[in-house]
């Protein structure tokens, strides 16, 4: 009877704690989350898209990747804050692309009472320390970004200075995404390979602020990002890709990068009559020079098979698209 006891109160306890809601986002949860990835995942749960990716990703048009997600049915991965009411990001260095897996915090306005919630849920789940805006970075592997919403508050809203901006980078090896502020920028400028997005600066320090979660689905504007997300941050603004799509986002910007470069060598060299924004020329004739001049090319942005494969996979959908 003892025994019984003694099992249906473990039950009861575990019913209770899966009930809780999470600080930091626990491995299973990010996995139940993201279950379209079936690659490699970091220790934490979140999709491990490969660096060689993430690398190829810089090479892409905002244009081209925005296409591509559209096709696929995401509509809302792009944000740069340019209207009319709202102002566009800051950029700490507009010259560099930065790509990387995502890491998100939400920050919400200090309520005591959910802080003091918050704080004794982070100590049960195994955080030793008070959660403030250093708890993220903790959290930080190589390749990560710290993408966090801090609400667009910019007096006294900086979640960062450049002490944090060093552990950041150290980290990570890339920098932030921040919907608020910072404060030192001209040594978070100074920091060699440290990039940020952030809607303005301010020299106060943060206060009144607390974060709600680490690690769990966070609002950019008009883009839901989820940890493990890929963003492509230029200086047109930044779009976060699903873990699942990047591939494919991938060889399909660089498939189309190289249909322009041919499109403008046949300009460029006078290949076909050009009338009305369209060569004069059968399309079977066109695909086939085209294949030849790839098989010319220098330097390939993809492995040629892969290349291949998406060609055949584009022309079989192409084939069974005209069937129907």
């Amino acid at each position: 009877m003892k025994k019984i006891l003694l099992i249906s109160f473990a039950f009861i306890l575990l019913g209770f704690h899966s009930k809780s809601q999470s600080v930091v986002w626990p491995a299973g949860s990010i996995k139940e989350l993201t279950p379209e990835w079936t690659g490699e995942r970091t220790s934490d749960g979140r999709p491990k898209v490969s660096d060689q990716l993430l690398e190829r990703l810089k090479a892409l048009s905002m244009e081209e990747v925005w296409g591509s997600l559209r096709r696929s049915g995401y509509e809302s991965q792009f944000e740069n804050f340019a209207s009319t009411y709202e102002n566009g990001w800051e950029i700490l260095h507009p010259e560099n692309v930065m790509t990387g897996r995502v890491v998100t915090a939400q920050f919400t306005p200090l309520r005591e009472d959910f802080n003091n919630y918050v704080q004794k849920q982070a100590e049960k789940e195994g955080t030793k320390t008070p959660v403030t805006n250093y708890a993220p970075i903790i959290k930080l592997m190589d390749g990560d970004v710290y993408v966090a919403d801090s609400y667009g508050k910019m007096v006294e809203g900086t979640l960062i200075g450049d002490n944090l901006g060093n552990a950041i980078y150290k980290a990570g090896k890339r920098g932030i995404i921040f919907n608020g502020s910072v404060r030192d920028v001209e040594g978070l400028s100074q920091i060699e390979g440290f990039n940020g997005w952030v809607r303005g600066s301010d020299p106060s320090a943060i206060k009144q602020m607390m974060i709600a979660s680490i690690n769990g689905p966070i609002r950019i504007g008009r883009v839901t990002v989820l940890p493990g997300d890929v963003v492509l941050a230029k200086t047109t603004g930044v779009a976060f890709i699903p873990p699942h799509l990047v591939q494919g986002v991938v060889i399909s910007g660089e498939y189309t990068a190289l249909r322009d470069e041919f499109n403008r060598f046949c300009m460029r060299t006078n290949k076909y009559q050009y009338v009305n924004e369209a060569f004069v020329v059968d399309d079977d004739v066109f695909e086939k020079d085209f294949k030849q001049w790839i098989d010319q090319y220098p330097n390939l942005p993809m492995p040629k098979k892969e290349l291949t494969d998406f060609i055949k996979e584009r022309e079989e959908k192409g084939a069974a698209r005209g069937a129907n």
